[in-house]
This record gives structure tokens, sequence and C-alpha cells, in this order.
């Protein structure tokens, strides 16, 4: 069966540090309990037989590492491709500022609905068709190759939540599901001998 891995990075703030909203513009490199997180997932993935055979990734150094140390984990060693609409998206003024500071600027409803609507708030910078395109014609490439082929692509929160609008049906999934993927956690799409997709996991850590 043909499969499309969605992962996002590993951790890139230490557990005493308060979380920052890290996007385009700010590349940070894995924290050692990143690290361990891709590897983990990366095992997780080949015990499932998800082991990639080709793995994308966006062209920030914590999506990068993380691809590498996965597909190594799961004996798949590979440099990705980078693809740029897997870069994290710009937060505008808000970019590298403390989560709640961000929380203040913004309001928490705002928040609310970025997180279970993708809806973008104010000040926020994101071409959301270039990025749902981007997920669409991935897919299709994928279902034009060899059947039971698995891709891994390696991004951030910010645009893997976007991943399900392959199913065709995104509206449904945003309602039933949370968005958010975890950092080191991945969602599983398949598409059926009908060219269907269908998201059968999501935020799934190793």
């Amino acid at each position: 069966m043909t499969t499309l891995v969605v992962i996002r990075h590993g951790n890139t703030f230490e557990a005493d540090e308060e979380p920052r909203r890290v996007g385009a513009r700010t590349d940070l490199p894995l924290t050692k309990s990143g690290q361990e997180q891709a590897e983990k997932l990366g095992i997780m993935l080949k015990n499932k037989g998800l082991a990639p055979d080709a793995v994308y990734s966006g062209p920030l150094q914590r999506t990068i590492q993380t691809a590498h140390i996965a597909s190594e984990a799961a004996e798949k060693s590979s440099f990705p491709e980078v693809e740029e609409f897997l870069r994290e998206i710009d937060y505008g003024k808000d970019e590298n500022k403390p989560e709640s500071v961000v929380v203040s600027r913004l309001g928490k409803e705002a928040i609310e609905k970025w997180e279970k609507e993708a809806l973008i708030p104010e000040g926020w910078h994101l071409d959301v068709g270039g990025v749902i395109d981007g997920w669409n014609n991935l897919a299709q490439l994928i279902k034009n190759q060899e059947k039971n082929n698995v891709v891994w692509a390696v991004t951030s929160n910010g645009i893997a939540r976007f991943a399900p609008h392959v199913t065709g049906d995104f509206n449904r999934f945003a309602s039933e599901h949370g968005l958010k993927l975890k950092t080191g956690a991945c969602g599983i799409l398949t598409c059926n001998a009908h060219g269907q997709w269908h998201v059968d996991a999501w935020n799934l850590r190793g």
C-alpha cells in the first residue's frame, strides 16, 4: 500500500526553557532530547514496516536533522530531498517570542482557531493555498510511482496540519482529530486501490 508518513521534527528547546514561536526565520538545531525523539520514531516506523523509500524535508536544520537521524534508525539512511513548501510558517511579529507573549498579543481564541481549524492568526504569514498544493502534488507524485512505496515528509507543526487536505475531507478530519503533531511525532496516510487517501493514524510517537 502506498504510504505517506508526515513527521514533525524533534525538540528544539530544553525541558527547562520556555517554548518560543520559532518559525521560518529561526533555524534552531535539535536538542539532545530531540535527537532521541527522532531515533525512537525511526525505530518505531521500521518496526511497523514503514522504513522510507524516499525522504523529503523542509530546509531548516531541525527538519533535516530529524530526517537523517530517523532514517538511519530505520536502517534506510537517506539524505532528504529539500522541499520549500515544507518550511515552517513565518510568525511575523511573534517570531521567536515566548509563547506567553504570543498568547497575550493574539488572545486565546485566535490560538484555539489555529490549533483546531488551521485559521491563520493576524500577523502570521503563510501561503495556505501553496502549502495545500504542495501536499497534493507530493501525494500525486507518490501515487504515480511504484505501489507499496513509503515516503516520509519531515516538516513542522505549522505545515504538517495541512497534510490531511490530500484526503479531500479536511474539515471532517479537523473536527474529529487534533491537527497538531507533537514534536517527534508522525501521521500515517495511505492511498487505497481507488486512489483515495486516508489518515490511518495521527500524532504517533516512538
